[in-house]
């Protein structure tokens, strides 16, 4: 098509560099082979089969020698295409081919077709709160050093859209070749996993790169497009977006996140701000050269002949006192806070406000509305803590502590006693004034390790952290013994405690638990009108099948928003989504809108999570339009609610819910040949060996599918392009209630239901990116044959289910409204083909002939892992 000829040129540019590239390395034979696997693979892909299997022969009889460099050929060019994608979105050719290309200015037009007034937009816009929490531990398989390269060469291709004199362009033509040549020489795989410092650091670098500038320029951007609608733009103050992070916090089932390393990062975070703002005050310092000021700054400045400077150079010089500190502090476990740091943001913020006041006073305000507010918006969006910190933790672990606690002191075990016990306990310690802990105890080192976190998070305070998550939580006890052990390590603020409801059965009894935990007088009180819930999709995916799951998700929602509204709580809702739709992905604009009315007026958390970081927020005109994507959204959910949903539909969706988790359950929990066909279909088990996240895959690792993580879990099975449990279930509950007569409400629902069309376009995206003959390939050759009638089943349920889905969206083609996905998928087609191909002849030869495989056996294996979740887009 033409709107995408610009993007095929550019992918056609890098995959020509990239060729070159490796014909000066390893000659032309090597080139030749590579692209004869390439033609044949775009032959393969119209249908015919002769090229399919003159395809498979070709890549099975590759040397030893060969199989590397071919496997890294068509990984490195999945991430050049996958930029070139990126690249396009926010390119001045690319505008036209995208959905929402304005989407603040398209949402404006919307409300005023709607005649929404203006004092309700404005309220929603005051009131528009997202928090932006970005996690490490999902399946970011490409390496920072390559993430840096990759961005340059995105640079490179923004230039080239310039028109440039021939020198110049050639200029950037040689630059683009020598960092694909630089990407080329570089092991695209790590050699050892990423520390959970490692992946806060890769969070910092996010900020530093691409937010930094982004957050400001969007904000500016909100602001032009607000006032021809409202008469003004946003408060100085506004922090519409702000970002935290899990990265150095998340303790569930990661060995590795202690408290000291909790606080490393905490002062790792501090130190990157101040090494920030210190460069943003050293531009102000020459940009701010007046001498006009009012009498408040000439008050604290005094007679000075460049009054701005002479702040801003005070400031700046305290902020790199405060960072050589922090370098200190960093070498050493205990080091004394000196008085003079700058330590919190109001300390940052006054002499800047100082400044912008005195510069609008003066008639400067030009120059006030310039660098100076950009870093102001940025004092009120990171602050001196730059990220916030969540601290994540399973509810037994806090049970440990008062277990060894209440044996010790001889009243019996904490662990055996009922709820209500447990309650009164917990409330008589809160409301009292003495310690809990006595000096001469000596915990376990797991307890103490619990303890020591509080501690941490007692002495950092509310700038630096932002919400205590209970995983696993079911009952009030959990979130009040988190409370007791804040009070008891001597917190001053009140922290926010999230229980975080996972599994099917804990969203189903999350009203229950929230309203109990409301009717607590002494929490009530120490609340202070707020609550948050976290709501998870990974693991209750996992466990029901993402239909069953998305409703269960959908009806806890609309339950808590509820229950709250009644006791008069503000509830935020805090999303834990991962980047795949198995686990509560995909577009965030349609998710958010997809929500029950109401749960968005507390406001908006949502993780970000893995390589998705990378995809919405890598680039800064990506992150620009992600920010202004999610705004646009909340706003929209805020100020045009979707509908309640009737009866009949609740009652067909509670239907399709339950038969869908019958029907995947019947599978993945009570088939008998389902885990020896998952670990032979999928590189489940070789994954491990793949130093991705700092976390261990399983949670148990002597444990079966239940006690293998989401995340591994989705990642085998987007690898043999199954990708199972994004589908299993729904299309048999579909076919059902269509047997029924059904169809006509389905499509009423689908027309008029934001939530079920939504569900209806994921599994639509799914169905796309599934590969039946994949499958099948992976199984010929790697599934023993009494386990090959399961594989046959699976692929037989997809057809059909897919066939289905057609019918009812009335289609003959999967993604035909989504030109633009449609277009992202096939081009990237033929080249993970190859990658499949080469994978299983890789996982044969390392199941069934181990004596044959060497180090670069193992390498190329993992870099077609590498490159089929590039290829994919989301691997987990």
């Amino acid at each position: 098509m033409s709107q995408y000829a610009a993007l095929r040129a550019n992918v056609g540019l890098l995959g020509t560099q990239l060729g070159d590239t490796i014909r000066n390395q390893l000659g032309d034979a090597v080139l030749q082979r590579i692209e004869q696997i390439r033609a044949l693979a775009k032959e393969a892909r119209q249908g015919t089969e002769l090229q399919d299997q003159q395809l498979k022969q070709l890549l099975a009889g590759l040397t030893d020698q060969e199989i590397l460099p071919v496997a890294r050929a068509f990984a490195q060019f999945l991430n050049l295409a996958n930029l070139a994608e990126q690249h396009h979105t926010i390119s001045k050719s690319g505008r036209a081919s995208i959905e929402k290309p304005e989407p603040v200015a398209e949402l404006l037009q919307l409300l005023q077709e709607k005649n929404v007034s203006k004092s309700r937009i404005e309220q929603a816009v005051a009131d528009l709160s997202i928090e932006l929490v970005l996690t490490a531990h999902p399946t970011e398989v490409t390496r920072r050093t390559l993430i840096h390269k990759l961005t340059e060469i995105a640079a490179c291709l923004a230039q080239l859209e310039q028109d440039l004199a021939p020198a110049q362009q050639k200029k950037v033509e040689n630059r683009l070749y020598q960092l694909i040549t630089q990407a080329w020489h570089t092991n695209e795989i790590r050699e050892q996993r990423p520390t959970p410092v490692d992946e806060a650091k890769s969070g910092f670098a996010v900020i530093e790169t691409s937010l930094w500038d982004a957050v400001p320029e969007f904000i500016r951007d909100l602001d032009t497009a607000l006032i021809p609608v409202l008469g003004h733009g946003l408060a100085l103050d506004a922090a519409p977006i702000r970002f935290s992070s899990w990265m150095g916090g998340d303790r569930d089932g990661n060995p590795f996140v202690t408290a000291k390393v909790t606080r490393q990062v905490l002062l790792l975070s501090r130190w990157k701000a101040a090494d920030l703002f210190s460069r943003d005050l050293d531009v102000l310092a020459n940009e701010l050269s007046m001498d006009q000021v009012n009498d408040a700054l000439r008050a604290v400045v005094g007679d000075v002949s460049e009054p701005y400077r002479k702040l801003l150079k005070d400031l700046r010089q305290k902020l790199l006192y405060t960072r050589d500190w922090l370098t200190e502090a960093l070498k050493h476990d205990r080091l004394q806070r000196p008085e003079d740091l700058i330590w919190h943001n109001q300390q940052l913020l006054e002499p800047l406000l100082l400044c912008y006041q005195s510069l609008h006073d003066c008639k400067m305000q030009v120059v006030a509305e310039g660098l100076l507010k950009d870093t102001i918006r940025r004092a009120y969006a990171f602050g001196l803590t730059l990220l916030k910190l969540d601290v994540r933790q399973e509810s037994g672990r806090h049970t440990a502590v008062f277990s060894e606690f209440t044996r010790y002191l001889g009243i019996g075990d904490y662990a055996e006693w009922d709820e209500a016990t447990r309650q009164a306990f917990l409330l008589n310690e809160l409301s009292s004034k003495r310690p809990l802990f006595p000096r001469n105890w000596t915990p376990s080192p797991e307890v103490k390790e619990v303890l020591d976190t509080c501690d941490i998070v007692a002495r950092h305070g509310p700038e630096a952290l932002s919400t205590y998550v209970i995983s696993m939580a079911g009952k009030p006890s959990d979130v009040l013994a988190v409370q007791l052990l804040l009070k008891d390590a001597g917190i001053r603020f009140p922290m926010r405690v999230a229980p975080l409801f996972e599994t099917l059965a804990d969203l189903t009894n999350a009203p229950e638990c929230i309203s109990k935990l409301l009717a607590i007088d002494w929490y009530r009180g120490y609340i202070n009108g707020r609550q948050e819930v976290m709501i998870g999709y990974s693991d209750s995916a996992k466990d029901a099948g993402a239909f069953a799951a998305a409703w269960a998700q959908y009806s806890a929602q609309e339950a808590l928003v509820a229950i709250c509204q009644q006791a008069k709580v503000q509830l935020t809702l805090f999303h834990g989504r991962g980047g795949t739709i198995g686990r509560g992905g995909g577009p965030a604009h349609a998710a958010i809108l997809s929500q029950p009315p109401g749960s968005l007026a507390g406001g908006l958390r949502v993780t970000e999570q893995g390589e998705m970081i990378r995809f919405k927020f890598g680039l800064n005109g990506l992150a620009q339009r992600s920010l202004a994507l999610y705004a646009s959204a909340v706003l929209e959910g805020l100020l045009l609610p979707p509908p309640v949903p009737e009866q009949s539909w609740r009652e067909l969706m509670q239907q399709l819910a339950t038969v869908s988790c019958e029907a995947y359950r019947a599978v993945v929990r009570h088939h008998p040949d389902f885990v020896p066909y998952f670990r032979a279909a999928t590189p489940e088990l070789e994954l491990g060996q793949l130093p991705l996240g700092s976390r261990p895959p399983k949670r148990n690792p002597n444990g079966g599918v239940e006690s293998l993580r989401a995340i591994p879990w989705i990642f085998a099975w987007s690898q043999n392009r199954l990708m199972l449990p994004a589908w299993l279930g729904a299309g048999s509950a579909l076919a059902v209630v269509v047997e029924q007569g059904k169809t006509e409400l389905l499509a009423q629902m689908r027309a008029k239901w934001p939530f079920f069309a939504t569900r209806l376009s994921m599994l639509e995206m799914v169905y796309l990116k599934a590969d039946a003959e994949i499958a099948a390939y992976y199984d010929e050759k790697l599934v023993p044959e009494h386990l090959l009638p399961l594989g046959l089943q699976l692929r037989q349920q997809l057809a059909a289910d897919t066939a289905l889905l057609l019918r009812l969206i009335q289609s003959d083609t999967l993604m035909a409204n989504e030109a633009w996905i449609r277009e992202s998928i096939m081009l990237r087609n033929t080249y993970v083909d190859p990658l499949h191909i080469l994978q299983v002849e890789l996982l044969n030869r390392v199941r069934h002939e181990p004596e044959t495989v060497n180090d670069s056996i193992k390498r190329a294996l993992m870099v077609t892992i590498a490159g089929i979740a590039a290829g994919m887009r989301n691997s987990g």
